[in-house]
């Protein structure tokens, strides 16, 4: 028995090193991470913010301008004389009329900011998912490595007593040698559920920014969102199409393809300016004003091949664009019945299953405790063992609900329609 109370004691110390720090972390406080200056969101954050300044850029096509230019140089004049000839020139110039150029560039911008802020959405969505599924990964981890410890925990005691009375000449040398095997098989999954204490929590501590950090301890969360009714998915597809982040983002840029292609076709438009020009010269002519103002109207006449080429470009991003949204909304309703269907599958048959098992052990707890007592049998370290594997098939069932009811939520932008009588 001493030496079982060392080895269980080992076993504490070995757990206590799968996290170093001394946090206890909630699941509201992990997905509080979400803002968090992940790489994820700031790659986002940055599309963003190039989209706002191409916005600036193409806007900025209508802004007065304000230049000075001049020259200098020398002319001979009849007389043979070299006489110098400096120009110094301030221009104001303020387009008027570009006739599409301008506007449709603005428009174009404004489509993938809004692009941009949709793909912020989604990675915003995505990241909550990632952090859910990473929390629950370390609460069954821990439930894991506890049931886990208590198989190998029995298996040392079958294979510590078994030594004893092989030496008595009870037992014979192959079973001594099965019941070490069989320790050691527990004992090497066990280690692996160690180990995997260790990786999760890694992965959790990356998915809310804090790779440094790694929670020691973890609230079960109260999942009380897992019994809330959801519409039928005749009724969440339609409503999965129009909001899904994905589309936004894929629907945008096909209108700002549109705009694009109008401010290409644009450039064959004329153009109008207004200029006003402040001169100093070093030779006064009389074709040169001091202060001079008027109208610039250009005509494009001929580009060559460049407009058309960048249409042709433009046509074919759209084209790739709209395969895109078309086989986003293939999968789209693929995942949402898939979606569907688990949470129903798990709340129709993964608790109920799930419920009965955990009955079964308690009842087999209870009947092992008693024969324990009654010094009948010695397989009580095996029930209480079992009766953590059925809870901790429970738990399995409500995570993978609670992160199914997630994913609805992201597929849908956010928000699901309300059931009727049943609220959302």
């Amino acid at each position: 028995m001493k030496r079982v109370a060392c080895y269980l004691l080992s076993a504490c110390v070995l757990s206590t090193t799968a996290a170093a720090a001394a946090e206890r972390l909630t699941l509201d406080e992990a997905l509080s991470a979400v803002t968090a200056a992940h790489p994820d969101r700031r790659a986002a954050e940055s599309d963003l913010a190039l989209s706002r300044a191409e916005r600036e850029e193409a806007a900025g096509r209508q802004d007065f301008s304000l230049y000075l230019d001049g020259s200098l140089r020398g002319g001979r004049r009849p007389d043979g004389d070299w006489k110098p000839d400096n120009i110094g020139r301030i221009v104001a110039r303020k387009p008027l009329l570009d006739f599409g150029r301008s506007s449709q560039a603005v428009a174009a911008a404004d489509q993938e900011i809004e692009a941009r802020q949709a793909a912020l959405f989604n990675v915003e969505s995505l990241r909550r998912l990632d952090i859910m599924a990473r929390y629950f990964d370390v609460l069954l981890a821990d439930q894991q490595y506890a049931a886990d410890n208590e198989f190998m925990a029995v298996a040392y005691v079958s294979w510590d007593n078994a030594k004893d009375r092989f030496a008595l000449g009870q037992i014979n040398q192959p079973e001594l040698m099965r019941l070490e095997a069989g320790f050691q098989d527990i004992r090497e999954r066990r280690n692996a559920s160690l180990l995997g204490m260790r990786g999760s929590r890694q992965k959790l501590a990356n998915a809310i920014y804090r790779p440094g950090n790694l929670p020691a301890e973890l609230v079960e969360p109260a999942l009380g969102d897992n019994a809330r009714a959801v519409p039928e998915y005749e009724v969440l597809l339609p409503w999965v199409m129009a909001r899904n982040p994905g589309v936004r983002v894929r629907q945008a840029q096909l209108a700002a393809a549109d705009a694009r292609m109008a401010a290409i076709r644009a450039e064959r438009n004329p153009m109008l300016d207004a200029e006003v020009i402040g001169g100093g010269y070093s030779r006064e002519t009389a074709t040169r004003d001091e202060l001079s103002a008027g109208l610039i109207f250009s005509i494009p006449l001929y580009q060559g091949r460049g407009v058309d080429a960048r249409i042709a470009r433009e046509l074919a991003q759209k084209e790739r664009s709209a395969a895109e949204l078309e086989k986003l909304r293939l999968d789209l309703a693929e995942t949402l019945l898939a979606t569907l269907q688990e949470i129903e599958w798990l709340r129709g048959s993964g608790r109920p299953a799930a419920d009965r098992q955990i009955e079964y052990r308690d009842w087999a707890l209870e009947r092992a405790r008693a024969e324990y007592e009654l010094e009948l049998k010695t397989n009580l370290g095996n029930s209480m063992a079992e009766t953590q594997v059925a809870k901790l098939r429970r738990n399995q069932v409500e995570y993978r609900l609670a992160l199914a009811l997630a994913r609805l939520d992201a597929l849908s932008g956010g928000s699901l329609p309300s059931v009727e009588g049943m609220g959302k």
